[in-house]
């Protein structure tokens, strides 16, 4: 077992996560689907900051996957469903319910028995 990949593959549904609120946040330089907008957004630092996280993302996934067969990383992505949510609950104060924890309960109990697999 090497500590160093199985981090790894444990901090990057974290990475994306990130990158999705980044994304959420850098939104509302989105007026509408035009040059104005996507002019506004290249400049926006959410936007790059979020863009440089799924660069480094994707590729710290082929190092990944160089280790590791697909089937078994890829149960690690599951992790974002659970990921965004809390992170958005913290940094954009949108509400989380009782279905949200049983729901976030059965994919992490699913990644588990999956992974044991």
């Amino acid at each position: 077992m090497d500590i160093t990949k199985d981090a790894l593959i444990l901090i990057m549904p974290f990475i994306l996560s990130a990158g999705q609120i980044l994304f959420k946040l850098s939104s509302k330089d989105i007026a509408a689907l035009n040059v104005s907008s996507v002019l506004k957004l290249s400049m926006n630092g959410y936007f790059i900051v979020a863009l440089v996280l799924y660069a480094i993302a994707t590729i710290l996934w082929v190092y990944i996957l160089k280790h590791f067969p697909l089937n078994k990383a890829y149960l690690f992505m599951g992790l974002s469903f659970v990921i965004v949510p809390l992170m958005s609950y913290i940094f954009l104060k949108e509400p989380l319910s009782l279905r949200y924890i049983a729901g976030a309960a059965c994919i992490i109990f699913g990644i588990w028995l999956a992974r044991a697999a």
